[in-house]
């Protein structure tokens, strides 16, 4: 970018030098003396509109020298500048679908609009993988701004999905929008994995949550009914969702509510709760154990035994979680 400046700048100085030199030469008037400088330097070949003398000659072919030098010259720097911006574009598409190919259990965000955006934030603070199709061309370039994975194209596409690795996907979050749209990425979506978990955006419009489930959502969500909720709750309930908002990750808070799923090797399996320290050496507090057969047992007994695939859900302070995540 610089060169074409440049360029652009000695072009000027040129004019500037041609203008001057055919009035002190040839007596012309500054528009006749531009426009042969520019003529002269751009080889259009209309004409002399100023009769020349012999210095008015030998001017004119230092100029043409000169000038035409510079505007080939600058040509060459926007072509080449063109072409180089091209080809960065395509070697970024290029290395971008390579990244999104080597992805494994990574979740696919279908819509980056405001909903979009909050996951995908929360996706990076939590390290999960992640890829975004996005049909707008400057949504796009904002997430490629952001550094995120993303893809251009319509997320109802077998092939778009395809592209964003959904065989090796762990999950697909549809979040365009419009419930018609939503409905079609689910059922693109479920044809191509069964058993892919898909959860869905609601516009709360009557039959819409409906519609979404028929489809092969696992979940479906109304960002209006929740915020609606959690409203009212403000009003009846303040105390229940103080306490509540202590559990969301908020920066400067370090209460969190987290689960965590049991492994083989785990020193806890066969443990009965009150044997396992949970409270005493990492003072975490058990609110919920869900089975691997899908039974939830809350505020579970001090004699409860730990099985293998439990997932525990589990309150207390950030440090202390990530302390038992590298036990279990």
């Amino acid at each position: 970018m610089q060169k074409i400046f440049f360029a652009v700048f000695m072009l000027v100085v040129i004019l500037c030098i041609g203008t001057g030199g055919y009035m002190l030469i040839e007596h012309g008037s500054f528009i006749d003396s531009l426009y042969m400088s520019v003529i002269t330097i751009t080889t259009v070949g209309y004409g002399e509109i100023i009769p020349l003398s012999s210095a008015g000659r030998g001017f004119t072919i230092c100029l043409i020298l000169v000038g035409v030098g510079f505007v080939l010259y600058l040509v060459g720097e926007v072509t080449e500048s063109m072409v180089e911006v091209g080809l960065r574009k395509i070697r970024g598409r290029n290395n971008m679908e390579k990244r999104v190919a080597a992805l494994k259990g990574h979740y696919i965000v279908c819509g980056f609009g405001r909903i979009g955006k909050v996951i995908c934030k929360n996706f990076e603070e939590n390290k999960l993988p992640f890829v975004i199709v996005e049909s707008d061309p400057q949504e796009v370039q904002k997430i490629d701004d952001l550094g995120y994975l993303a893809l251009a194209g319509d997320a109802s596409s077998d092939e778009m999905l395809l592209k964003a690795g959904i065989k090796e996907a762990k999950g697909l979050i549809a979040v365009v929008s419009s419930d018609a749209e939503n409905v079609y990425i689910i059922l693109s979506a479920r044809g191509l994995k069964a058993d892919l978990f898909i959860m869905a955006r609601s516009s709360g419009a009557d039959g819409s949550e409906i519609k979404l489930l028929r489809a092969g959502a696992d979940k479906v969500i109304s960002p209006y009914f929740i915020g609606a909720c959690r409203m009212a709750q403000l009003v009846v309930r303040p105390t229940v969702v103080d306490f509540l908002d202590l559990t969301v990750p908020s920066g400067n808070l370090g209460l969190r509510l987290e689960e965590m799923r049991v492994s083989a090797h785990s020193s806890f399996v066969g443990n009965r709760l009150m044997d396992s320290g949970l409270r005493k050496k990492y003072d975490l507090i058990v609110v919920a154990i869900k089975r691997e057969q899908g039974e939830m047992q809350f505020n579970p007994k001090p004699e409860t035994l730990i099985l293998q695939g439990d997932i525990l859900v589990v309150l207390g302070e950030h440090e202390h979680i990530t302390a038992l995540e590298k036990e279990l």
